[in-house]
């Protein structure tokens, strides 16, 4: 790889630690501000998710760290360099979380995959663990999207929902509203 690769594929590397960061710690906000019905199964289905980005986190940091590069973790960093909102929910029920939740793992996913993208022909072994990133992401919005998915496959949310118009809409279904 050359040098001038290698700069980019820190960059990259650089914008999915902050991701993976921002996603644990929004994960864990969740964790703390989940309320309801179906507090207990979402507060702890979250637990292991929080661990398992983690490990993703600390992957990335250290394969920066193997390509030469500086990985940055602090929140001033990542609030500085982040090309998103902060997750707009507080304490709030579940299926409202869980809504919007839904629109922090698709953010998070898409990324990923256009970083597998561009990661093609420069350096397969970043390619690998992001696509290893890809497998948990994947799993972990499947078990979030299961709970505000009808009986018939269609999800509460649409395509382009913001966190707080998924987390509406997917209360509204949860009462039984179209």
């Amino acid at each position: 790889m050359s040098t001038e690769e290698g700069g980019s594929v820190i960059q990259l590397l650089r914008m999915r630690l902050h991701a993976l960061n921002d996603l644990a710690l929004t994960l864990k906000h969740v964790h703390w501000n989940v309320i309801g019905p179906h507090f207990i199964a979402v507060h702890e289905m979250l637990d292991p998710q929080v661990d398992a980005v983690r490990e993703m986190i600390d992957n990335t940091a250290e394969r920066i760290s193997t390509l030469g590069g500086a990985p940055w973790g602090t929140p001033g960093v990542l609030v500085a360099e982040r090309t998103w909102q902060d997750y707009t929910l507080g304490r709030a029920e579940a299926i409202n979380h869980l809504g919007a939740l839904d629109v922090v793992y698709t953010g998070v996913i898409e990324d990923h995959r256009k970083a597998v993208k561009a990661t093609d022909s420069s350096d397969l072994v970043t390619q690998d663990l992001l696509i290893e990133h890809l497998r948990k992401l994947e799993l972990f919005q499947w078990f979030v999207r299961a709970h505000i998915e009808s009986s018939g496959g269609r999800l509460a949310t649409g395509p382009h929902d913001s966190e707080s118009a998924a987390a509406e809409k997917a209360a509204g279904q949860a009462r039984g509203k179209p």
